[in-house]
């Protein structure tokens, strides 16, 4: 590893009710705002009630060491989170796939993802997919989680249309909570219309499931190495990026190994991804968490050790949203994603000059196609690659 960015000395760990908020708050925002689409995305995998458990023990105990880990050492707020896009990509990616291909997948994608951190090549990894195919890939991932939103109050209007009132809501007033109080709004009113199975919860703590790796070469292509790309693309860079302009120096590699390496450690018991955050990092780094900049990693430290509550009692979050109606577990996932679907169309088509590969790009993947065993959103990304290819160079 690298020194540490920061100079406070290690022997003193600020503490402050605004830490301990800020962390709450960023777990909270994380866990509402794309839970759903994890639960979703395990059961396309054909999980088991246990396997889900265990998915969601694996994803809260490596979120939660690394942030500790990570914060402690570079004396820096690193908010890690696994990958929301890349759980809706798992969504249709792990269709026709069973759960020991899955854990295949994910350990081949923290391979890669290590592999970009300890080479220093995670810059140029990046610059190999030009960044708006890479938002027009995105695009299409998740454009059919934003279209089921809308699609659900067709069978429960009244449910969906209250969470999306909310929402709206809330958007203008206080808009860091606007996907809590929306499913705030969502689970009242499901309470109100008694569409909640509450005798289905489980208040027992998680249990890890070893689950064995079957690796195959086009799970690889068709799901792992967009998962990375994905990955690498929408969290780490952002994340990055957040830091940096928090001004926090941290060296990239070490962070992406670390993340890539707890990964591949916890990919057998579901942990399907480990990344840098950046809208929940974004918390733990703003003044209401403290007003000394170098003192904010505490906040970090406290939202790993939230995470590691979650993921003790990652039974507790299954069951939970095993209670929930269908619509309102799709309206959540769809309206927490608006936000990513619009900057990602706004990135794949802001320059004219690449819109006809970008367009190429989206359609192709949100279309669904699939040829010999491989998913839409390789086949979308290398065909908006060769019209990049083919299009005339402009100065």
């Amino acid at each position: 590893m690298s020194a540490p960015a920061t100079t406070t000395p290690p022997s003193r760990m600020p503490f402050a009710i605004s830490h301990v908020a800020a962390g709450f708050v960023a777990v909270l925002v994380g866990y509402t705002s794309s839970v759903a689409i994890v639960f979703q995305a395990a059961m396309a995998a054909g999980a088991t009630p246990a396997e889900l458990s265990s998915w969601m023990w694996a994803l809260g105990i490596g979120m939660g060491a690394t942030c500790i880990g990570l914060s402690l050492y570079f004396r820096t707020p690193i908010l890690t989170a696994w990958s929301t896009p890349g759980a809706a990509l798992l969504v249709t990616g792990l269709d026709g796939l069973d759960m020991h291909q899955a854990i295949g997948v994910f350990m081949s994608t923290s391979v890669l993802i290590t592999l970009a951190g300890a080479s220093g090549s995670f810059q140029r990894l990046m610059e190999w997919v030009p960044r708006h195919l890479a938002a027009a890939m995105l695009a299409g991932i998740l454009v059919r989680f934003g279209m089921d939103t809308f699609s659900s109050m067709q069978s429960q209007p009244l449910l969906v249309a209250a969470m999306f009132a909310t929402w709206l809501v809330a958007r203008f007033l206080i808009p860091r909570y606007t996907v809590p109080l929306a499913l705030a709004a969502g689970v009242a009113c499901a309470g109100l219309m008694g569409l909640l199975q509450l005798d289905t919860l489980d208040w027992t703590p998680a249990r890890p499931v070893l689950m064995l790796p079957e690796f195959s070469w086009a799970a690889f292509v068709g799901v792992a190495l967009p998962l990375f790309i994905v990955s690498m693309t929408s969290q780490n860079v952002p994340g990055l990026a957040v830091l940096r302009a928090n001004g926090y120096n941290t060296p990239a590699s070490p962070l992406i190994s670390w993340t890539g390496l707890t990964g591949v450690v916890l990919a057998p018991f579901g942990g399907f991804s480990f990344n840098l955050a950046a809208i929940t990092a974004a918390i733990c780094m703003s003044r209401d968490a403290d007003p000394e900049p170098q003192r904010r990693y505490m906040a970090a430290v406290w939202a790993g050790v939230f995470y590691l509550c979650t993921g003790v009692f990652g039974a507790t979050v299954v069951s939970l949203f095993a209670a929930f109606p269908t619509e309102l577990v799709a309206a959540i996932a769809g309206l927490a994603l608006l936000g990513t679907i619009a900057g990602s169309l706004a990135g794949a088509l802001h320059e004219e000059k690449g819109r006809d590969a970008a367009i190429v790009t989206f359609l192709g993947t949100a279309s669904g196609l699939a040829l010999f065993g491989i998913g839409s959103a390789f086949w979308g990304l290398l065909l908006g690659m060769l019209v990049h290819g083919l299009s005339p160079r402009r100065a």
